[in-house]
């Protein structure tokens, strides 16, 4: 009789069961089946897969609940299953797809050996390259980070637009801004702010489609750059939301320096930074704890550790707002 718990950790071990249902949400097979494509053969021919394999991929995930088959119906989409549609309303497709970079980052765990020995992100052992190079490179129409890692707002992120006064402020630049949302409130409450997004091209693009969306596109624009690189100066206040938690120290500080030359004797350098504090109890922080550090160098610093880096940046501390949780802002002018 073989020992339960022996079974139970097996199991959590399993790597078929989650690969074959990203393989289901990349080739996008629960929108087939709905659309009418309910044969093996006629869903190979719609996603260019190999006929025999696909077959067994699809018995496997029959066997699991995800799909059901007969032979009046053919392969159907499950309950369990329903949420690999595009158009479901808590669809996971695009962010368990093995073409998006939420998937990407995912799948770079396995890379997760070389993390646990050297501290390094596992992403490059895996693939062979930086995590940002596959935001830059990513297609578009894959991009599911720009719609869903920085889709909406978070409370925390709140504190950029509401605790730090705006008032006196004519131009900012959101550098690394991601899709424009925190740009785009930021002008939504503040109607005669003007700015700009920096970012790598495919963020870039995602920004610029949804200013024009938000109807902003008059005061606002996505600038493609990177903030390794000198940054365009004649902006007021260069804020750097949840983005120096993702580089290693020297390339923080040359993220902090880049923005202080952009900023010049008169701009300000607002960092927005997030994981300060961390629940070792909360099972949802360990687990985007050891994701993000496979990933990227992701290191965890606390309010003093930031002062520092601003410091280390030639870079004076002048405000300290609001704390929560996760989040603070630090006020830096340079010297």
């Amino acid at each position: 009789m073989r020992d339960s718990n022996a079974d139970d950790l097996t199991a959590m071990a399993d790597l078929l069961t989650p690969l074959a249902i990203r393989v289901a949400a990349t080739l996008r097979l629960a929108d087939h089946m709905a659309a009418g494509v309910t044969t093996g053969a006629g869903l190979a021919e719609r996603t260019g897969a190999h006929p025999a394999t696909l077959k067994k991929l699809l018995r496997f995930l029959v066997s699991r609940g995800i799909f059901r088959w007969s032979e009046e119906r053919g392969y159907e989409v499950t309950e369990l299953g329903a949420p690999l549609r595009d158009g479901a309303p808590d669809s996971v497709r695009r962010r368990l797809s093995m073409d998006g970079l939420l998937g990407l980052a995912e799948l770079g765990l396995t890379g997760l050996l070389h993390t646990v020995r050297t501290g390094e992100p596992g992403y490059k052992a895996a693939f062979g390259r930086d995590f940002w190079q596959d935001v830059s490179d990513v297609p578009d129409d894959a991009n599911v980070l720009a719609e869903e890692v920085v889709s909406g707002l978070e409370a925390d992120g709140a504190l950029i637009v509401h605790s730090y006064d705006w008032s006196g402020v004519s131009r900012v630049m959101d550098v690394g801004g991601g899709n424009g949302t925190l740009l785009i409130e930021l002008a939504r409450a503040n109607p005669r702010l003007r700015g700009a997004v920096l970012d790598l091209p495919g963020m870039a693009r995602a920004a610029a489609k949804r200013i024009e969306e938000a109807a902003v596109a008059d005061r606002c624009e996505a600038i493609v750059g990177s903030f390794l690189d000198p940054i365009p100066p004649g902006f007021d206040v260069y804020v750097l939301s949840a983005i120096l938690c993702d580089w290693s120290d020297g390339d923080a500080i040359k993220i902090l320096r880049r923005c202080g030359e952009a900023a010049g004797a008169d701009g300000r350098v607002l960092v927005a930074d997030r994981n300060l504090i961390h629940d070792d109890d909360d099972a949802h922080a360990a687990r985007m704890n050891l994701l993000l550090t496979g990933t990227v160098p992701a290191p965890v610093r606390t309010l003093k550790q930031l002062k520092r880096l601003g410091a280390a940046a030639g870079l004076e501390l002048t405000w300290e707002g609001p704390a929560t949780r996760r989040r603070a802002l630090l006020e830096f002018r340079a010297h």
